[in-house]
């Protein structure tokens, strides 16, 4: 199962996920998978880290105190850093494992401030999310996916439907985030994460951070995330069903694969019956048995597949 967990980690940072965050919590949790981000081997370094968030599904669990932060959106898109020397954008990278990303420049001047004018910073780096509306198909793949095109043409095509939210200016200097933000926006032009309207892009939860910048500073990271944030997220529920058969079956590529016959139950409006099981080492890491209960969700609100057993 780590092997395919270290697949779907893959396909997400190249812009090509073959799961929903929802699907891939679920699974890394019940399997304890622990690694984060994708190797890149034929990128560029970040300037700064891009650390990912530790994820909360109880505030009672917050690590940090609530009546500290700043509460906002986890939009939903393709994380990106743009490096500025001396007010000019010299460089944007994709996030890659959070070391190492691709170089996507060009694309990032059709959609980022070129110059950052007030205050000059010298050296500074801005981390943000390119976004998508939610009325396009897929929006978080389409974000990814864009960013990854080779043709600039088609980029430039795609980007009028495509913004840049910034939800970080790495040690800005200043005391607050609150007013880190309020600079990037109005002073430089950048939409940020604290004003910008979510409502109809795809979002994944909501972060919290600590508005001191000194105190949020103070308690570093560990080896994957900041102490001083987190992300609040849902975990998509399954429906629970009987497993009464598995059958194998050849799909078009000539590949064997398992499939779980279920007792019929209505998911999200769609009857279903039937479920991927991958591979065999998906079957025993799930402890499956003929005539157990079983958690089923659709992947990517199509696919249904089984992502727990409950009895």
């Amino acid at each position: 199962m780590h092997n395919f967990l270290d697949l779907a980690s893959k396909k997400y940072y190249e812009g090509k996920p073959i799961m929903s965050d929802a699907e891939f919590d679920i699974l890394a949790s019940h399997f304890g998978y622990k690694t984060v981000g994708y190797t890149v081997t034929d990128g560029v370094e970040h300037f700064h880290r891009m650390y990912s968030l530790q994820k909360v599904f109880d505030l009672s669990d917050s690590p940090i105190p609530l009546k500290n932060c700043v509460v906002t959106p986890k939009l939903d898109g393709a994380a990106v850093s743009l490096l500025y020397v001396g007010g000019d954008l010299v460089m944007a990278l994709t996030r890659g494992d959070g070391k190492i990303g691709r170089d996507i420049t060009e694309k990032m001047e059709l959609l980022a401030p070129f110059c950052f004018s007030e205050p000059n910073p010298g050296i500074c780096q801005i981390n943000g999310e390119v976004v998508v509306p939610s009325t396009i198909d897929n929006a978080r793949n389409y974000a990814a996916g864009s960013l990854n095109l080779k043709d600039l043409d088609e980029f430039k095509s795609r980007s009028k439907n495509m913004h840049f939210v910034a939800y970080e200016w790495v040690d800005s200097g200043f005391a607050s985030y609150g007013y880190d933000m309020q600079v990037l926006h109005e002073n430089n032009g950048f939409n940020v994460v604290t004003t910008f309207d979510a409502t109809d892009f795809p979002t994944d939860g909501q972060v919290y951070r600590l508005d001191n910048n000194s105190e949020y500073k103070r308690l570093g990271y560990t080896s994957h995330h900041p102490r001083g944030a987190f992300a609040l997220k849902t975990q998509k529920k399954g429906v629970v069903t009987t497993l009464r058969d598995v059958v194998w079956q050849v799909g078009k590529s000539g590949v064997v694969s398992p499939v779980a016959v279920l007792d019929p139950v209505a998911i999200d409006g769609a009857n279903v019956s039937r479920a991927t099981l991958h591979n065999i080492e998906y079957i025993e890491g799930l402890n499956l048995e003929i005539g157990c209960q079983v958690e089923v969700i659709r992947s990517g609100d199509i696919i249904p597949r089984i992502v727990a057993r409950v009895g």
